[in-house]
C-alpha cells in the first residue's frame, strides 16, 4: 500500500482520501496533490515512486513535466505585459513580430494566438527537433507559415505552436525569452519550483513518466465497433493530414521524448513545464488573491485574461472546447470545482486551475500517462475538493 505523505487542513479530508484511492483503484505510480483555500495550503499531499526504474521514491519535492498545463503559466505572463502596458491583445501580432505578417497575417491580433483562433496549428514542413529546440528556427517556420483556416472564424488547439507563438510574442515585448520572464516575474517572488526550460542543476529531482496504452485502441478497430458519438474523433485520429495529428507533428520525429534532457532543458512554453503540485497551486492563488503578499494580475485584468474568447466545436479536437486568452475554461468534460473557474489540462492526467467563486487553487501532477475516459483521477480530486467546500462554505 502507497503511503501518503503531507497535510491536509480540517475538513478537506476527502482529498487524501481520493489522493490514496487514486493509488490503490486508478493507477496512481507518484504523483502529487495542493489545493490553497483564499491564500493559505489546505492540502499538500505527495506519494508513490518518482522513478520505477530505480524505485527511487515521490518526496515533497520531486519535479513532475506536466505537459499542457504549461500554458497557464505561459498566459500567466503574457497577461502580466498586458497588465504592465506593454502588451495589448488587440494589436496585430505583426507589431511586435515585424516578420510574422508573412502569408497574408499582417491583421492577426495577438488575442487570437492566446485563444486558438490564428489557424497556425501545423507547419506545412515540419522541422528537426534539435531546430524547434533551438527556439528562432520555430519562430521562423511560424512566422513565415500560411495559416491552416480564416483567422477569427474558428478555434482549434494549437497544441504545440502556441507555446513558440505565445512564447515569442513575450519575447518580442520583454526582451526575455518566456522561460526566463517567468522564472523572474512569477516564479522568484512567489518561490515556485517550477520551471520551463529546466536547469541541469534540477535534473535529478524530476520524476521519469510511464505511459499507460488505452485498453481498447479505437483506431485499429472496425468503425462500426466505435460508438456512434466517437467516430469523428476516430476518423481525424486515423487520418495522418488530420488536423489533430498535424497539430502534435510540428517536429521530425513527432514523437518527442520528455524524458530526455535536452528536451526538458529546452524552452516549450505549452509542454514541457516541470514543476510540482504545489507550485501550480500556488501560481493560480495568486492569481485570484494574495499569497504572502504577492498578487499576480490586478481584478479587472484577471476578469479579462478569463473572459471567453472561443467556444463550441474544436477544429483540432472535435469536440467542445473552451477558452479564454489563454486558459481552458471548464466544459462538461473538464474537472473544474465551478463554472467560474480557469486552468490548463496537460497530457495524461495533470491538471492546474484556480476557482475565484470559491477560492480554491488546484495542482495536479503525476507520471502515469493515461489518456481518454479511463483517466478519472483528477476529476477524483477535483470532486473531493468540491465536496470539502460545500461542506466549510467559507
Amino acid at each position: 500500500m502507497t503511503t501518503i505523505n503531507g497535510e491536509v487542513a480540517h475538513g478537506f479530508e476527502p482529498v487524501r482520501e481520493a489522493f490514496a484511492a487514486n493509488f490503490t483503484q486508478h493507477g496512481d505510480i507518484g504523483a502529487a496533490v495542493c489545493v490553497y483555500r483564499h491564500g493559505r495550503p489546505v492540502a499538500n499531499l505527495w506519494g508513490g515512486i518518482a522513478d520505477p526504474e530505480t524505485g527511487r521514491p515521490w518526496t515533497r519535492d520531486t519535479l513532475q513535466l506536466v505537459y499542457s498545463a504549461t500554458k497557464g503559466a505561459t498566459a500567466t505572463a503574457a497577461h502580466m505585459l498586458v497588465e504592465r502596458g506593454m502588451l495589448d491583445l488587440d494589436t496585430p501580432v505583426a507589431e511586435y513580430w515585424p516578420e510574422f505578417a508573412a502569408n497574408g497575417k499582417a491583421d492577426i491580433p495577438v488575442r487570437w494566438l492566446l485563444s486558438h483562433q490564428a489557424g497556425l496549428v501545423a507547419l506545412d514542413e515540419p522541422l528537426p527537433l534539435a531546430e524547434a529546440l533551438a527556439w528562432e528556427p520555430m519562430a521562423a517556420a511560424l512566422a513565415a507559415q500560411r495559416t491552416l483556416w480564416t483567422p477569427g472564424t474558428a478555434h482549434g488547439y494549437h497544441g504545440r505552436t502556441w507555446g513558440w507563438l505565445v512564447g515569442e510574442v513575450i519575447r518580442r515585448v520583454s526582451g526575455r525569452s518566456p522561460g526566463r520572464f517567468f522564472a523572474d516575474e512569477i516564479a522568484r517572488p512567489l518561490g515556485l519550483d517550477f520551471f520551463i526550460g529546466l536547469p541541469a542543476s534540477e535534473r535529478g529531482r524530476v520524476s521519469r513518466m510511464v505511459y499507460r496504452r488505452p485498453a481498447v485502441d479505437l483506431t485499429t478497430v472496425p468503425i462500426e465497433a466505435v460508438p456512434e458519438e466517437l467516430r469523428e474523433q476516430v476518423d481525424a485520429w486515423r487520418d495522418p493530414n488530420s488536423l489533430g495529428n498535424r497539430a502534435f507533428a510540428v517536429t521530425d520525429p513527432a514523437a518527442i521524448d520528455f524524458d530526455a534532457p535536452e528536451v526538458q532543458a529546452a524552452e516549450l512554453p505549452s509542454s514541457n513545464g516541470i514543476g510540482t503540485a504545489r507550485a501550480l497551486a500556488r501560481m493560480y492563488a495568486a492569481l485570484i488573491g494574495e499569497v504572502d503578499g504577492v498578487r499576480l494580475l490586478a481584478r479587472g485584468t484577471l476578469a479579462s485574461a478569463t473572459e471567453e474568447q472561443a467556444v463550441g466545436k474544436d477544429r483540432v479536437l472535435v469536440v467542445a472546447s473552451r477558452f479564454s486568452a489563454g486558459f481552458m475554461l471548464p466544459t462538461e468534460g473538464t474537472p473544474m470545482t465551478g463554472q467560474n473557474a480557469f486552468g490548463h489540462t496537460g497530457r495524461g492526467g495533470s491538471l492546474a486551475f484556480a476557482d475565484p467563486e470559491h477560492g480554491i487553487a488546484f495542482g495536479y501532477v503525476m507520471n502515469h500517462i493515461v489518456s481518454g475516459a479511463e483517466d478519472v483521477r483528477a476529476a477524483a480530486l477535483a470532486d473531493a475538493v468540491r465536496t470539502s467546500v460545500a461542506a466549510s462554505p467559507r
